[in-house]
């Protein structure tokens, strides 16, 4: 049986991002990734935006690592070449009893850490985006955009620099968790006995702990799949920064993102599914969009709209429930030595990835 120190399941931005980190630190580290290439599941299906930690309740380890997060990329992506831009974000109220929402939203972001947040009249707001409508708004300057490939290639080559390596085509059956160690055994047959196992399989990552002999059952969250779909604007957007309304309960509202081409688009929506593998987008499900969208943006044409993509928000709350925290469970939490489970990795997940890393380097430290 072949022996390893440390192995990532899961080759999102996130499990290189965490494989970087160990690799750093002077582990041994070998990402094993079930399909042919990296960052094709919710890594390569989101908004690429880096959000600045505005949203998410005070002490969470969304807004702890979102923040931290943010910073480390915006340095990382500078120093190593990483198409990105801070192109900031307005955060709009489009009705007169929306207003009083922003001055909330700006004090529980201050309570994150982040406090350079704006307050615009509706005239400010449209000094800086003239075809916008609004009673007033929030500008979030540090709010911005990246290329999440560049981005996770750039991490592999960090890992593999610090000699970590890629096993594609490497999907995990299950796992038998010893007093010292964890013998990972690979739908082929194979067996690899590893010190320390992090569990990074996004979607999946659930679904994979309850294979995982002698976790304890109560440590595995039931998992939700929240799809969102994309529609993209025919023509060039008349924005230059990212637009979101205040949020409503369940969501975010339908946003506007552009990509680093200047493309827009718009959403994600929310529509709970029962399979990870969903994607396909319903054309109808962009009629509701132009209501929406038309609240902060009255001229958007008819039919400017155009299916995009869509990608699964790795829910552990369900329909009509709080949504939970990221769900990171090291030894002190399920009694297993060595092995890290990521549960629940969704926005800001891209954003606090290198975060993560460190995080969870630390939990793993000493094992």
């Amino acid at each position: 049986m072949d022996e390893l120190d440390c192995a990532v399941i899961g080759g999102g931005v996130v499990g290189l991002a965490v494989a970087r980190a160990l690799a750093l630190a002077g582990r041994e580290v070998v990402v094993l990734e079930a399909e042919n290439a990296i960052g094709t599941g919710t890594s390569s299906r989101n908004s690429e935006v880096i959000h600045a930690g505005i949203y998410y309740p005070q002490g969470s380890l969304k807004a702890r690592l979102c923040v931290e997060g943010k910073e480390a990329l915006y340095a990382y992506a500078e120093e190593r070449g990483v198409p990105h831009r801070r192109c900031g974000k307005l955060i709009v109220a489009t009705s007169p009893e929306q207003v009083g929402e922003l001055e909330n939203i700006r004090a529980k972001a201050a309570a994150n850490g982040v406090d350079d947040l704006v307050l615009l009249t509706a005239q400010q707001a449209r000094a800086m985006e003239s075809q916008l409508h609004c009673e007033a708004a929030l500008h979030s300057p540090s709010t911005g955009i990246v290329d999440s490939h560049a981005l996770m290639l750039s991490l592999l080559g960090d890992v593999e620099n610090a000699g970590g390596m890629l096993a594609l085509k490497s999907p995990i059956a299950r796992a038998e968790c010893g007093a010292d160690s964890i013998v990972l055994v690979a739908e082929d047959g194979t067996a690899l006995r590893c010190n320390s196992v992090v569990n990074a399989a996004g979607l999946g990552a659930p679904d994979l702990a309850k294979r995982f002999e002698g976790l304890p059952a109560t440590a595995v969250p039931t998992a939700y799949f929240a799809k969102g779909s994309y529609f993209t604007l025919s023509g060039r957007a008349p924005f230059s920064r990212l637009v979101y309304p205040v949020p409503e309960p369940g969501g975010l509202g339908v946003h506007l993102t552009i990509d680093l081409g200047g493309q827009a688009k718009f959403g994600p929506d929310v529509q709970w599914v029962q399979s990870a593998d969903d994607l396909v987008v319903d054309p109808a499900r962009g009629d509701g969009f132009y209501a929406e969208v038309r609240k902060y943006w009255p001229a958007l044409p008819d039919g400017g709209l155009i299916p995009g993509y869509a990608g699964i928000r790795p829910k552990i709350s369900g329909p009509g429930e709080p949504a939970r925290d990221f769900m990171i469970d090291g030894p002190k939490a399920h009694g297993v030595r060595g092995l890290v489970n990521l549960f629940g990795i969704e926005s800001p997940g891209l954003t606090s990835s290198l975060a993560i890393g460190r995080y969870v380097a630390t939990l793993l430290a000493g094992n």
